[in-house]
């Protein structure tokens, strides 16, 4: 998977657009993710992430980065040996980029606020 581009509402991943939040996998995009509470990631919220194992989740906080990752989350993630990279959507998706296809990579992405 790549992403080609992003802007607020709206991303591209391998050509196709998506309009709402997605989580992006190696082999595949989950469109309309939503979470428990809409600005924060809850464990809840990653549950499939988790399963996967990935090296590395990527999380896109927004445009303006409003969405913040809880703490619990980040200490499950740590015990689960993910490690986690959270910042403004537009730098998680060159990141993202980046780490792919050389590390296992996951990410979950906000597109707007």
């Amino acid at each position: 998977m790549r992403i080609d581009d992003y802007s607020f509402g709206r991303i591209v991943i391998d050509g196709r657009t998506y309009t709402s939040d997605v989580i992006v996998f190696p082999d595949r995009v989950i469109s309309n993710w939503w979470r428990k509470e809409g600005h924060e990631l809850s464990i809840e919220d990653i549950d499939e992430v988790i399963t996967e194992t990935p090296e590395v989740l990527v999380v896109g906080t927004g445009s303006s980065g409003l969405m913040r990752v809880l703490p619990e989350t980040e200490s499950r993630l740590k015990g689960e040996k993910i490690k986690l990279i959270a910042t403004p959507t537009d730098e998680a998706c060159t990141i993202f980029n980046d780490l792919m296809p050389a590390r296992r990579a996951v990410a979950c992405l906000h597109l707007t606020c």
